[in-house]
């Protein structure tokens, strides 16, 4: 699998259809095995899209971006990603992990006409962070603690001894506790109460599916209540809990195993770096 990513200077460049470069990474058994810039030739969103599709290039992952360029990606086969932000290694890693959520079209401004965001955006393709503050960008380490509503602990990295490294509002962590984050001081400490929408979200029915264990070699042995991981067509990982089962089928449910659920958590910035 080849990911390309929007490059300037080490970090995602922030409009598509203005980059100069893409860093491609060459990836086997969802590993980055290499990596090189390459140069866009200064091309517009549809011969961008082309570019990469040329360069067998299976995923973008960029800034942001307009519609335009979003359908001519899907026209060139290329899978999107966009909304991210910090050093393109880190994010190409977390994509890996299945923590980078893709925001869709998130620029409004017809850049691909020739006009600019001015203002609007301070130049950063027409669409204003979601979440917004000191540390977005940033890579920040934090100590946390997470309970649920009757203070029970479901995770902590006091436990663990080791503070947990993320880009903050890049989209590796839910967006409550990125915006928890985003204006925090090192050595501040707050305590955030998140609604499922801030955490991982309401429970979705799209996210529930059949599979004929013919069709799945291995899954006559599962069990309802099991917890396994299944491969998507790009060959990363996703965790499923096995709802159902008869002779024939295996319903699975990838809802989040927190999905629902409020969330607490008592949150340190130790370190930005």
């Amino acid at each position: 699998m080849k990911i390309a990513v929007t490059y300037d200077n080490g970090n995602v460049f922030q409009h598509f259809g203005k980059t100069e470069y893409f860093k491609i990474y060459e990836v086997e058994e969802n590993k980055v095995v290499s990596s090189e810039v390459m140069s866009s030739s200064g091309s517009g969103h549809g011969a961008l899209a082309g570019l990469l599709a040329d360069s067998s290039v299976d995923v973008l992952i960029c800034g942001g971006i307009g519609g335009g360029a979003q359908s001519a990606l899907a026209e060139a086969g290329v899978e999107l990603c966009a909304g991210a932000q910090g050093n393109t290694d880190e994010v190409v890693e977390a994509y890996l992990r299945g923590e980078l959520v893709n925001s869709g079209v998130n620029c409004n401004h017809h850049h691909e006409e020739g006009h600019s965001c001015g203002d609007h955006c301070g130049g950063n393709c027409g669409s204003k962070p979601e979440i917004t503050g000191r540390n977005v960008g940033k890579t920040c380490r934090t100590h946390y603690r997470g309970t649920f509503n009757d203070g029970t602990q479901f995770d902590s990295s006091y436990d663990r001894g080791q503070p947990l490294e993320f880009i903050c509002g890049a989209g590796q962590m839910i967006k409550g506790f990125d915006a928890a984050v985003a204006d925090m001081e090192v050595g501040q400490m707050v305590d955030v109460h998140l609604m499922p929408e801030e955490a991982y979200g309401m429970p979705s029915e799209e996210a529930i599916f059949d599979v004929e264990i013919a069709q799945l070699p291995g899954s006559e042995d599962l069990e309802a209540g099991q917890q396994v991981y299944l491969t998507n067509q790009l060959g990363q990982p996703f965790p499923v809990k096995v709802a159902a089962k008869n002779n024939t089928t295996i319903t699975f449910d990838a809802n989040h195993e927190m999905a629902g659920k409020e969330l607490n958590f008592h949150i340190e910035l130790v370190e930005v770096l």
